[in-house]
């Protein structure tokens, strides 16, 4: 039996199938079944023979240590003056450690006036040689101008109110220096008040012949004219009464009830022979090298602190 496609069809004709319809199965058998399909086939290229990973010496991106990278800026134009903060706190430190040993030894030399014997105040002064007698023991005599007394005030003593009293001593040479008598309370202010405190003819008096005062920026203006005089200006006050620039503090020993006595009476009383110079260079050393210290830590806290905008990621090698 013969089981082509072309028999069968062949049989189905013969069955009473239409010959129009076996004419047209016949020519597609014969296009599909008579002609064999060829084809086509793409040869894929082949892969080179050596690839990257059969290197051993071969390193891979994912082998790389992972690495934190920021993202963005990673401190603004504040860290410069943090940085400038514990320089400049150092340097004043130091600067001040050598305030601390100028003020020691001027202190030192004042002292060691203080307790040599008491010099007799040349006739003649020269007012740019003070400088070298600051704080030296002198004496001097002479008789007492009282009509040309000022008041230097106001000024606090063991917290009352009152004034120091300057007075003009005219010596027996002629010249006439500025004496400092020292400080009466508010109430004696007008001389008839006092009349213990006006001594009469010729008197010794002993001091520290002492440089002329500076005047700071808050401390107002003298007003002779008015005789009110808020600070020591030497030189003004030596214009006004026709003296010599010289400047004299009387000084005698911390006796409380003699104190009590002259305040009572209004007497004026000097203060103790003593340096009294500020040093508190110290305090400033410590409070200087202190800061420097602090913001030195809290400089490196910043610098070592990761920023809050990182990103984490794995940074590729040189070799990719």
């Amino acid at each position: 039996m013969n089981n082509s496609p072309s028999s069968f069809l062949r049989s189905l004709c013969a069955g009473g199938i239409p010959r129009r319809l076996c004419s047209l199965s016949s020519r597609a058998t014969r296009c599909h079944f008579t002609r064999p399909v060829h084809r086509q086939f793409t040869q894929t290229p082949r892969r080179a023979d050596k690839q990257a990973a059969d290197d051993p010496n071969f390193t891979s991106i994912l082998d790389a240590p992972p690495q934190i990278v920021r993202a963005g800026k990673r401190h603004g134009p504040g860290i410069i003056l943090l940085a400038l903060i514990p320089v400049t706190a150092f340097a004043l430190g130091t600067w001040q450690v050598q305030r601390l040993s100028w003020k020691s030894e001027l202190i030192a030399k004042f002292e060691d006036r203080l307790v040599r014997d008491p010099l007799p105040l040349p006739p003649s002064v020269d007012p740019s040689a003070i400088h070298d007698f600051d704080y030296r023991r002198v004496y001097a005599t002479g008789t007492f101008r009282h009509h040309q007394e000022m008041l230097i005030g106001p000024r606090m003593r063991d917290g009352k109110d009152g004034y120091m009293v300057i007075t003009p001593l005219e010596r027996e040479n002629g010249t006439t220096i500025l004496v400092n008598r020292g400080w009466i309370d508010k109430a004696h202010r007008d001389q008839k008040t006092r009349p213990d405190s006006l001594p009469r003819g010729q008197v010794t008096v002993e001091g520290l012949l002492r440089e002329p005062w500076k005047k700071n920026m808050f401390t107002p203006d003298n007003r002779p004219e008015r005789k009110q005089f808020y600070f020591p200006d030497v030189k003004q006050m030596a214009e006004l009464t026709g003296s010599q620039p010289v400047w004299v503090e009387v000084t005698m020993e911390p006796e409380y009830m003699r104190m009590m006595d002259f305040e009572a009476r209004g007497i004026p009383y000097g203060r103790p022979a003593e340096v009294n110079l500020r040093n508190n260079h110290a305090q400033y050393i410590f409070t200087w090298y202190g800061l420097a210290l602090a913001t030195s830590v809290m400089l490196y806290m910043v610098l070592k602190k990761p920023a809050s905008s990182i990103t984490r990621r794995v940074q590729a090698t040189k070799q990719f």
